[in-house]
């Protein structure tokens, strides 16, 4: 039973764990990474938006992160608020141009780098992918997003292929980074397999916004929302999450930024502004999932045993 079991229904999930419950510090290496999010704004040149990015990686950089995450596709406008053959033109093999340009950077400055890119597989054939560039600027690998979402504003199944790679952990210089992307963050299944697999944090690279036409109460309600499903992936999992959103006007869109950084029990410790662009570094405590899981300890509970039904699309039948 968990040394909080004891604890009022009524307290606060995010009580600060009591002194006399604290790990020896000397008992849990000092695992300690900085994280740089990149929360920009985007046009219609490809090239500018890649200088820009660049210019974010390096002010992250200088200012001492040693990973850099990129928001979702980056390099444009997000193009799937209308579906439109021609913008299959702005996809790239990956890896390719844009993961070679930033394996060089990802060198240069010692960083590693996170990035979100419109993948071409194939002759039409098309992911929404994320590459992985660490710090000696080797090209660790690639997440393809697995939930593809299809709605008004978010046409993306008109663009890419469901991801077949499974979930995916990269050993990076700086620590086991658990990448998905947008749509993934409202899925717990997708958190929970990606923190088995061992990674130290998540990231969510992202492009969420609001319809220009909104009441403030629905927009408070949707962003409320969106960070609320990922920092209980933080609480479920202890690990943080990070998740990085643009920002800007786009259409119909008010892209609504507000990136923010959670820790190993879900607490909010950076969000970003929501309608200004932001370069923020900030230090993830690594320690605090052995502490948390310790404590509150979800993984040691877990049924996996009961777990089979999951697997189905809905429980109508027996």
């Amino acid at each position: 039973m968990s040394v909080f079991s004891r604890t009022s229904i009524c307290q606060s999930l995010f009580t600060p764990v009591p002194l006399r419950y604290k790990l020896n510090p000397s008992a849990v290496s000092n695992k300690n990474v900085k994280v740089g999010l990149v929360q920009l704004s985007c046009s219609g040149d490809v090239a500018d938006n890649m200088k820009k990015t660049i210019a974010g990686i390096r002010e992250a950089a200088k200012k001492g992160a040693q990973v850099v995450v990129l928001q979702e596709l980056f390099r444009s406008l997000y193009f799937c608020d209308v579906e439109d053959y021609e913008n299959f033109k702005l996809a790239e093999a990956i890896p390719g141009p844009s993961t070679d340009s930033l394996g060089a950077l990802a060198k240069e400055l010692g960083v590693v780098i996170v990035a979100s890119l419109f993948e071409k597989r194939a002759e039409g054939l098309y992911h929404n992918t994320t590459a992985v560039l660490d710090a000696d600027g080797t090209y660790l690998g690639k997440y393809r997003k697995m939930h593809i979402p299809d709605d008004p504003g978010y046409f993306e199944k008109f663009y890419f292929t469901p991801g077949d790679l499974g979930y995916k952990v990269f050993p990076t210089k700086f620590g086991k980074i658990g990448v998905l992307i947008c749509w993934d963050q409202w899925y717990p299944e997708a958190a929970r397999i990606t923190a088995l697999k061992g990674a130290d944090f998540l990231v969510y690279p992202t492009a969420i916004g609001w319809h220009k036409d909104q009441d403030q109460l629905t927009n408070d309600e949707q962003y409320g929302a969106w960070q609320t499903i990922q920092r209980s992936h933080a609480v479920a999992n202890g690990v943080p999450v990070v998740s990085v959103n643009r920002t800007g006007v786009e259409g119909e869109m008010q892209f609504w930024g507000g990136s923010f950084v959670a820790n190993s029990f879900g607490r909010v410790v950076y969000k970003a502004p929501h309608l200004e662009e932001e370069v923020h570094v900030e230090e993830l405590d690594l320690t605090g999932s052995d502490r948390y899981r310790t404590h509150w300890p979800f993984l040691r509970d877990r049924r996996i045993d009961s777990y089979e039904p999951i697997t189905k699309r809905y429980l109508d039948e027996e």
